[in-house]
């Protein structure tokens, strides 16, 4: 299957290199460009794509509110937008969080690292980079929702995490503490397939958009507390990536100086 992908981003030449990387790859597939939050909204309706690259700081309307857009609307809700920008603090990615995205990266992350992100939020998993995750996760859980509409998908309410079984609820501190599901299992002494099937169902009945909603949700609704020391907070979103053809560790980006993008 060939993922459809949209690239939003406000200079032309980082488009274009974008484009030219998930163009170049087989098994994917470029349906259109935007360069700015506005059109990024219009050309995902029109084209209905699997992820959408959205960049934070554009003119007419930013990343943020495209992606809310994008994500609140029944007819684009399938589509898992993954936010990049140069700076691993950037004040809008917790709005970007709340807005519905998916998936977080730096724009210096390499090209094979770009694809396999790519890949992994098209599957309805979630990702975040990993030298930022802790302080991202926790950050976000303390502060208050930003004076956007939360997307239905971003939502679970008290009663529905209530309704949850104590299995359940065991699988979503372990899951927000940075466990895969086959650590999860290894953890509980279940199956791997049932540990999916655990976070299925969480994501269900909590009304969840993909696995990191679960991680801010157990945050907010105290299954888990910042301060947990267990280990960095859903590091295993970010599987290992080849950096080319080669299968090689995935780097870690630094933080980058200047204003954020």
């Amino acid at each position: 299957m060939t993922l459809r992908v949209v690239v939003a981003d406000d200079q032309a030449l980082v488009r274009a290199g974008f484009c030219g990387i998930v163009a170049a790859t087989e098994g994917f597939s470029v349906v259109g460009e935007a360069g700015t939050g506005a059109e990024a909204v219009e050309v995902t309706r029109r084209t209905q794509p699997d992820v959408v690259l959205m960049d934070v700081r554009m003119p007419v309307m930013d990343g943020i509110e495209a992606t809310s857009q994008i994500t609140g609307s029944a007819d684009t809700c399938a589509t898992r937008v993954l936010i990049l920008t140069t700076f691993d603090l950037d004040e809008y990615v917790f709005a970007a969080l709340h807005a519905g995205a998916s998936g977080f990266l730096l724009k210096s992350t390499e090209p094979g690292q770009l694809l396999t992100a790519i890949r992994v939020i098209a599957d309805g998993d979630a990702l975040l980079a990993p030298s930022v995750t802790r302080r991202l996760v926790a950050e976000f859980t303390r502060r208050p929702p930003p004076p956007r509409p939360v997307p239905p998908a971003a939502r679970a309410s008290s009663t529905a995490l209530a309704a949850i079984t104590a299995r359940e609820r065991e699988v979503l501190a372990l899951i927000a503490t940075g466990l895969s599901n086959s650590e999860v299992a290894e953890r509980l002494c279940i199956s791997e397939a049932t540990a999916k099937t655990h976070v299925g169902h969480l994501l269900t009945k909590l009304n969840a958009r993909d696995r990191v909603h679960l991680v801010i949700l157990a945050y907010q609704a105290g299954v888990v507390s910042p301060e947990w020391p267990a280990t960095e907070l859903a590091v295993t979103c970010l599987p290992r990536i080849p950096a080319s053809p080669a299968r090689s560790q995935p780097r870690t980006a630094g933080r980058q100086t200047g204003p954020p993008r």
